[in-house]
């Protein structure tokens, strides 16, 4: 056996090792991950799940969004949602409804870390799905709110998505008609983002 043949093999092979220690995910956010405007079988979750099943991984993704939530709401529901048994992962991305309803960045900031601070508790590792402000509150709130995610996810270490709608956002063909919420292709644009990031913390 050559010696790139044996590299390929034993990659491979602590790849499901390590998959073994990720069999179930959640999606902790918003209307942006929760499949707002879809049909189920186009829900992030389902995508997300497919995408990684084609990868070779077997892990489920659960939808654990809520259209609507601020990081407010996330913090309430925090405890009793992530106390399913068996939850390995989150994807952190809530925000963007603090960001449309102008919620001071420091309060993002303290809700979020609290959510955090409960899946940390309970040994669920979690990959931060950032969000960036648009101009409209001004350049003060986006500097600070567009920092919340870079300084969260070094404050603990977290693995990071600096936006989680990284190539979909203000792009008309991947979104709906309300110019937000991404649509079927969108969708699974978002969930390429992500199962890069799964993986990642794989290798």
């Amino acid at each position: 056996m050559s010696k790139t043949i044996f590299i390929k093999i034993l990659i491979i092979f602590l790849v499901h090792i390590n998959a073994s220690a990720i069999e179930k995910v959640v999606l902790f956010g918003d209307s942006l991950m929760a499949g707002y405007g879809l049909p189920k079988e186009h829900h992030l979750s389902i995508v997300l799940e497919n995408n990684l099943k084609q990868a070779g991984l077997n892990i489920k993704v659960i939808n654990g969004s809520v259209s609507g939530s601020t990081s407010s709401g996330g913090l309430n529901r925090a405890d009793w949602s992530l106390s399913e048994p068996g939850i390995d992962l989150i994807i952190l991305g809530l925000g963007a409804n603090d960001m449309l309803r102008g919620i001071q960045p420091e309060e993002t900031e303290r809700n979020l870390e609290q959510i955090i601070k409960v899946a940390q508790n309970k040994k669920i590792k979690i990959i931060l799905a950032g969000m960036v402000a648009p101009d409209t509150h001004g350049e003060k709130y986006k500097k600070e709110f567009d920092a919340i995610y870079p300084k969260l996810s070094k404050k603990y270490n977290l693995a990071l998505i600096p936006f989680l709608l990284e190539g979909v956002a203000l792009n008309p063909s991947l979104n709906q008609q309300d110019g937000i919420h991404p649509n079927k292709e969108g969708t699974i644009k978002v969930s390429e983002t992500i199962k890069k990031s799964i993986i990642s913390i794989l290798n």
